[in-house]
């Protein structure tokens, strides 16, 4: 995030946006007007940090609706401040009805030049039409579509939209880029590539979710007079994860401070049940990432054929050899010797590197049910899980999935793209179903739980796009679980934490040599 006003935690869609709105103006009797001004202003305070830098004059593309009036606003206020300001309206200006009437009317009183928009070729004026010089401006404002506009834009909205991104000038959209989803982050065609957008009141989800976040470049979250109380009793369940809501909502504090007089066995064990012959390195990254987020003891299960190569693999891990009749792989083991070494145990970490095996449904099944400690599963657990979950009865104890795209689409018997294109929905969905925390991974990863929560978290970056980083995530939450936060602090917090780790990594190493072992060290 680019930054904040008053720091808003809750993510809404249009249609809770609308609600908000409503509420404000019937029950509070906050008058739209008013609204409009705020956000007008706010906005306009945003673009002078934008704009200072450039030289001429700052274009205001104006729509017909609500979102229009704002970048009318937004022009009163930079004129005032002392910027050249040119409005150009989209459509004829008497299509604009309310408070953005009111402030078509002001802006015109005030003489703030404006012109309407000519989607033809001829550069000739006529009928009070024109076309735009755009070589002449400093810099955009996307006034043209808000958050209750829906499908690809229709001219002349189409063609200012391809015109304001072939300028190559900045651009600062208004609440959401025209041509986004506010609700998706789906990207129609055409639509804004903005450089920073200003969003009101409170963050909206199609601009925290790819593809949708990388055309709203910068997001700045600005007050309008609407108070969060309101969202706390719409009951919102949709947060961006931040220091503050780690720590106002799941009281989690990250100073990590350990009392003088203590030992290992207050911080939790964690049994890994993970690798195999091909990926070893799974088991050692998800271990060791156990230990560095502060757990007191961790045991890597493996197939008894294995154990003898990998001892001093993670000097501080202890191992756990199964029997396997010698032969090395997770087919041989009896999920009966696994669920022996959960005793005692704190969190299970299952699943990274295991590979898939037949009758493995079966076994991760009685795992499922006769475990009785917290279970994180992640990688051939799931795909395990997904050839028989619909018949799986809910688990009386904290469980976690974090599955990426590919995987949440075979536990749902969805497409990838199904599932990428409504990522908070379908994994909101399936928490609730099974009674579990899911966290759905990729940019911008997802942490929905059993209630209907959802919390969207903000750190990490591409380079986390390498093998391992899933492992270490896991162990992270298996850590977190173990030390004895839920389902949900323990995702919540344990995405913040790997990713933040992520962005410390890219620092020092740069995002393209990465590597999932530079995130354990920055734990």
């Amino acid at each position: 995030m680019f930054g904040q006003g008053d720091v808003y935690m809750q993510a809404v869609t249009a249609q809770e946006m609308r609600e908000l709105d409503r509420l404000a103006i019937e029950e509070l009797l906050i008058p739209s007007a008013a609204l409009m001004e705020n956000a007008g202003r706010e906005a306009a305070r945003v673009m002078e940090t934008v704009f200072r830098q450039q030289a001429g004059p700052i274009l205001i593309l104006v729509g017909k609706g609500n979102n229009g009036g704002d970048g009318l606003i937004a022009a009163r206020h930079l004129t005032e401040a002392g910027y050249q300001v040119q409005i150009v309206y989209a459509e004829t200006p008497g299509r604009l009805r309310g408070d953005a009437a009111i402030q078509r009317d002001i802006a015109g009183k005030l003489g703030i030049p404006a012109i309407v928009y000519d989607q033809a070729k001829s550069a000739e004026k006529s009928d009070g039409y024109t076309q735009i010089n755009w070589q002449q401006y400093a810099g955009i404002v996307d006034a043209l579509l808000g958050t209750g506009a829906r499908g690809e834009p229709r001219e002349p909205y189409r063609s200012l939209i391809r015109q304001a991104n072939d300028s190559g000038l900045p651009i600062v959209a208004l609440d959401i880029p025209s041509g986004l989803d506010a609700d998706t982050g789906a990207l129609y065609i055409p639509h804004i590539r903005a450089t920073v957008t200003v969003t009101f009141a409170f963050l909206k989800i199609g601009l925290l979710q790819y593809p949708g976040a990388q055309a709203a470049g910068k997001v700045v979250a600005v007050p309008i007079g609407i108070p969060t109380k309101l969202a706390e009793r719409m009951g919102i369940k949709t947060f961006w994860i931040s220091e503050d809501l780690l720590q106002n909502r799941f009281q989690i504090e990250d100073s990590r401070s350990r009392k003088a007089d203590t030992h290992k066995g207050v911080y939790g064990h964690v049994l890994v049940v993970a690798g195999s012959r091909q990926m070893s390195g799974a088991g050692i990254l998800c271990a060791k990432a156990a230990l560095r987020t502060g757990c007191g003891l961790a045991t890597w299960a493996v197939p008894d054929r294995l154990a003898d190569s990998l001892l001093g693999q993670v000097a501080e891990v202890m191992l756990a050899p199964l029997p396997d009749g010698g032969r090395g792989d997770w087919e041989a083991t009896s999920v009966h010797d696994v669920l022996k070494w959960t005793e005692g145990k704190d969190a299970v970490a299952v699943g990274p590197g295991m590979g898939r095996f037949r009758d493995g449904s079966v076994w991760m099944r009685q795992l499922w049910e006769t475990a009785k400690c917290p279970l994180v599963l992640d990688a051939d657990a799931l795909n395990l899980m997904a050839e028989g979950i619909g018949e799986w009865p809910q688990r009386k104890t904290p469980t976690v999935i974090t599955p990426h795209p590919g995987e949440m689409a075979r536990l749902t018997n969805k497409t990838i793209a199904e599932v990428q294109a409504d990522r908070i929905g379908i994994a909101r969905q399936f928490a609730m179903q099974y009674g579990i925390t899911v966290v759905l991974k990729g940019a911008r990863s997802i942490a929905a739980a059993p209630d209907g929560t959802v919390c969207i978290n903000s750190t990490g970056n591409p380079g986390m796009a390498t093998g391992g980083t899933g492992d270490v995530l896991t162990g992270i939450i298996a850590s977190l679980l173990a030390q004895g936060y839920d389902g949900m602090q323990a995702a919540c917090w344990g995405m913040f934490l790997h990713g933040r780790a992520g962005d410390l990594a890219a620092e020092r190493k740069g995002e393209r040599a990465l590597l999932a072992s530079d995130l354990i060290e920055l734990l």
